[in-house]
């Protein structure tokens, strides 16, 4: 039996991979300029892994008894993933993508804790997976804003 604060996680989670899919295409629409480019290939490749995440967390809340939430039960959070008033503003997006980046972080960890206490091996070792990708998604937008930092 699972507890509620792995339910309440993985739907959480689940809202989370899917508002990022939204920002992710938005903003690797609108961004513009030659410097933009790479950022854009980078969020089109993210937005498939994303949905794989949303997509396993769903698959899981399901196994779990649980559903995940609908679009009448989202609350958007990511206000810095919004995309810049300036379409050239590429630093603006890599600092909401960390920021996304790092909420996915934190709420990972927060699972992988909660589905310990409860017993959990397998919602944990889904979540230690995705963990791992999110991580490995911040280190390359670290990378990212450290070149545009420079210039």
């Amino acid at each position: 039996m699972s507890s509620d604060q792995v339910i309440d996680l993985l739907r959480k989670a689940y809202s989370d991979e899917i508002e990022t899919v939204m920002n992710y295409q938005t903003n690797a629409i609108v961004l513009d300029g030659v410097r933009a480019e790479e950022i854009k290939e980078s969020l089109q490749q993210d937005i498939q892994e994303e949905l794989t995440h949303a997509e396993q967390l769903g698959q899981r809340l399901k196994q779990l008894d649980a559903r995940p939430p609908g679009s009448a039960e989202f609350t958007a959070r990511q206000d810095s993933l919004q995309p810049p008033e300036d379409s050239t503003d590429v630093l603006a997006v890599i600092n909401g993508v960390l920021d996304a980046e790092e909420d996915a972080i934190d709420t990972y960890r927060s699972l992988i804790d909660a589905a310990e206490d409860a017993d959990d091996p397998v919602t944990e070792d889904l979540a230690v997976t995705i963990l791992s990708d999110e991580e490995a998604h911040r280190t390359e937008f670290r990378g990212f804003k450290k070149e545009y930092q420079k210039e």
